[in-house]
């Protein structure tokens, strides 16, 4: 009796190993189908985000040495992008069809160009490249009327100082005069 119910637990156990290592198993091919399917999808963009960075090719190679707003590359992370600067940069849409150019700004990102077309995407970075360029020219040429107005606020700045000194200086001579009055008046 014993060696029966003996067997029947050992049969039992020998049995739900194999099951569970089945089991294990089978899941195990069924989480790499599904990596692998991510990993193709991920591979998939990249591969797209690649064309378009070979378009963009010719539009970079005009833009001048000295300029060095833009940092063009592409990023292999969990969402893949093509950076055009440091606020600028393509992903592709949740179909991973569409081209989806943005921009983050200090109030969220906002969508420059989305398209399944290259060419039209390319578009949108050629004007995106020539603002910021005329952004550029802007600022240097701002630069020196900038100057006289910040040494002024600091001028402006340093005469409050000053004001401030003087009045706490003279408070101070009032209160000891007030309190050597009032010691000569006292008996």
């Amino acid at each position: 009796m014993s060696d029966a119910s003996g067997r029947g637990t050992g049969a039992a156990e020998s049995a739900k190993p194999v099951r569970l290592r089945d089991a294990l198993r089978q899941a195990r091919i069924e989480a790499a189908d599904r990596t692998g399917v991510v990993v193709d999808l991920r591979d998939a963009e990249v591969a797209r985000l690649e064309i378009l960075n070979e378009a963009l090719d010719p539009l970079f190679a005009e833009v001048p040495d000295q300029i060095d707003l833009f940092d063009r590359g592409i990023s292999h992370g969990d969402t893949p992008r093509l950076w055009i600067d440091v606020v600028a940069h393509v992903l592709m849409g949740r179909d991973k069809r569409v081209y989806r150019f943005v921009q983050d700004t200090r109030h969220g990102r906002i969508v420059l160009a989305e398209s399944r077309d290259v060419a039209a995407v390319a578009d949108a970075v050629t004007d995106y490249v020539a603002r910021r360029m005329v952004e550029r020219e802007r600022a240097l040429a701002a630069t020196p009327t900038t100057l006289p107005r910040q040494a002024e606020a600091n001028k402006r700045h340093g005469s409050r100082f000053w004001m401030f000194a003087f009045g706490f200086i003279g408070g101070i001579v009032a209160l000891f005069g007030l309190a050597l009055v009032a010691a000569l008046r006292s008996p």
